[in-house]
């Protein structure tokens, strides 16, 4: 047995058991587990006596949905902060990159607003409704926004879950902390490897604080499918099933535009980006975490698909802590549908703040299983949507992570093979 092979058995088998099974298996037993007591208790038409019993089966997901939503504005602080500390990033090929990375999001949310607004799927079924709605229609105002984004005080974004306003803090923070470590580095100084040592643990404080949250999510999954089966029955997921179908449908419409870029902007082959990139979008789907699938990916656009190590490092590593066009998609897809489902339709004005906010949370958005959740909530907040439906998106989420990770793999090897241009790598680059 390899080294590594030891220090994962070992890790493995610290491990709690029910970590021993993968999320998305835990996930499945509890939706079959719900279903049955669902069932059980009634499918549509619940015994008055378990009514409260039944009303209790919410609470697990609206406490981990309190946790996503704390979670939120330092999970995103933290990872802009700690990828701009850690990632070399050179000027010209760093503008590039962010045109890219901005074009491309934006493309993805604009690709699910308009299969979203074209199909409709949240008037093809009903969801019920969690708690009383109250929803102030605003109208649309720009220079609010920019005057808006900047805080009145360093630490109201966190308490507010601003996320425009956190962003703007973050990336100033991200650029002065750059800028000192580069000044501190050619002056043979190391002072700043105290700050990038906080800002790393930190980060890793909080995913680890995540990833506890998230294993809990099979017991949300639990409570609020049987809840919603023992009330309503199955009717509701009917509306889900569309939800589904609309984000595939998108998803797939944003893999072609990412093969069209391919073609024009650079000298790779569409057929040879897919063959030479399948282990990594396979990865991507079965792990559910772009981190985990970035060392694959970075290894196959340099021996499959034959890019220059500059150009993969920048779409690999750097892409994965910025590029999350599937998620951004995803997130605009669902602040759409739901306020379909719950009959308020969002003017244009709303729809273009639902567009600048999932491309701000999508920065933040950690290349772990289920991140999405966590900023998803802000996108919510941004236009009066309540974060409440949340928990009902969380049934389906399993299965349409896995897509839309994929999804952000694959603009990742975009971006690495539009930075590497018209022109293939010669022989002595090889």
């Amino acid at each position: 047995m390899s080294e590594t092979e030891s220090t994962n058995s070992h890790a493995t088998e610290n491990l709690p058991w029910w970590q021993w099974i993968p999320l998305t298996l835990q996930i499945i037993i509890a939706l079959v587990l719900a279903v049955i007591l669902g069932i059980s208790l009634g499918a549509g038409n619940p015994n008055p006596s378990n009514a409260i019993f039944i009303t209790n089966l919410a609470i697990p997901a609206e406490l981990i949905l309190k946790a996503l939503r704390a979670l939120a504005t330092p999970l995103i602080l933290v990872a802009v902060l700690h990828t701009f500390m850690t990632t070399n990033i050179p000027s010209k090929a760093g503008r590039q990159l962010a045109v890219i990375l901005l074009t491309n999001t934006s493309v993805a949310i604009i690709v699910g607003l308009l299969v979203a607004n074209v199909l409709r799927p949240g008037t093809w079924g009903s969801l019920v409704v969690p708690v009383p709605i109250e929803i102030t229609v605003q109208s649309f105002d720009p220079w609010r926004l920019f005057k808006d984004a900047v805080p009145q005080a360093i630490l109201q974004p966190l308490v507010d879950n601003n996320v425009i306003q956190l962003i703007v803090i973050a990336i100033s923070f991200g650029l002065v902390l750059r800028g000192l470590k580069s000044e501190q580095i050619d002056q043979g100084k190391k002072e700043y490897q105290s700050t990038e040592n906080v800002i790393a643990t930190l980060f890793d404080a909080i995913i680890r604080i995540l990833n506890w949250v998230i294993a809990l999510v099979p017991l949300a999954v639990f409570g609020i499918v049987a809840q919603i089966i023992a009330e309503r029955g199955f009717v509701p997921f009917q509306s889900l099933a569309a939800f589904i179908v609309a984000v595939l449908l998108a998803l797939f419409l944003q893999a072609c535009y990412y093969l069209l870029r391919i073609k024009i902007g650079s000298w790779v082959n569409p057929r040879q980006f897919l063959v030479g990139g399948a282990d990594a979008f396979l990865t991507a789907f079965s792990t559910s975490s772009s981190t985990v699938t970035m060392p694959i990916t970075f290894e196959i656009l340099q021996t499959k698909i034959g890019l220059r190590e500059s150009s993969a490092s920048l779409g690999a590593l750097v892409g994965s802590n910025f590029n999350h066009d599937g998620t951004a998609l995803y997130e605009a897809m669902s602040a759409l549908y739901i306020s379909q489902v719950i009959g308020q339709n969002l003017s244009l004005g709303q729809q273009l703040v639902v567009v600048l906010t999932s491309i701000f949370a999508s920065v933040g958005a950690a290349g772990i299983p289920n991140a999405g959740l966590v900023t998803m909530t802000l996108v919510f907040t941004s236009v009066g949507l309540p974060t409440d439906y949340i928990a009902l998106l969380v049934t389906v989420d399993w299965f349409l992570d896995r897509c839309r990770t994929a999804i952000n793999v694959m603009g990742d090897m975009t971006v690495s093979a539009l930075l590497d241009g018209k022109k293939p790598r010669s022989v002595d680059e090889a």
